[in-house]
């Protein structure tokens, strides 16, 4: 089963809180990593948190929220091991992981409908990486965060 760790900014509490819904009722475990009020914060620093919970084995994959998802996605990309996707349907939460591997999500709460953000997490927990030729690249992303050093 699979283990999710969650975060967002201010500008999307409200669109974690409905994900959090979301997982429970889907029975998946999550780690909720804040905010946990809409007083404003510094997106980078949630980002970091599941970032890191992810590349330290904590979880399996994380779950990120702001007004857009740009910044949170780019926040999570900094971190050596991350593959972060900002994705906007279902059908690019599915092929982020599929293609790509991506072990964070990152969508965007003022961007995003609640419905489609649903379909979302739906799509994005029930897609597999599917390897073979995708490995290969995915391999040459890694080498990137190796020359971060």
């Amino acid at each position: 089963m699979t283990k999710i760790a969650i975060a967002s900014d201010h500008a999307g509490l409200q669109g974690k809180e409905a994900i959090k819904q979301q997982l429970s009722r889907l029975g998946v475990e999550y780690e909720d990593l804040g905010t946990h009020s809409e007083e404003s914060v510094d997106y980078p620093d949630y980002a970091e948190r599941v970032a890191q919970a992810v590349v330290n084995g904590e979880v399996d994959r994380g779950i990120l929220v702001c007004g857009s998802g740009i910044g949170m996605q780019i926040a999570a990309n900094k971190v050596p091991g991350i593959r972060a996707a900002l994705v906007w349907n279902a059908e690019t939460a599915r092929l982020c992981r599929q293609h790509n591997d991506a072990n964070i999500v990152a969508v965007g709460a003022r961007t995003t409908a609640p419905e489609v953000v649903e379909e979302i997490i739906e799509a994005y927990l029930n897609a597999e990486f599917q390897g073979g030729r995708h490995a290969q690249r995915v391999e040459k992303l890694a080498q990137l965060d190796k020359k971060k050093d």
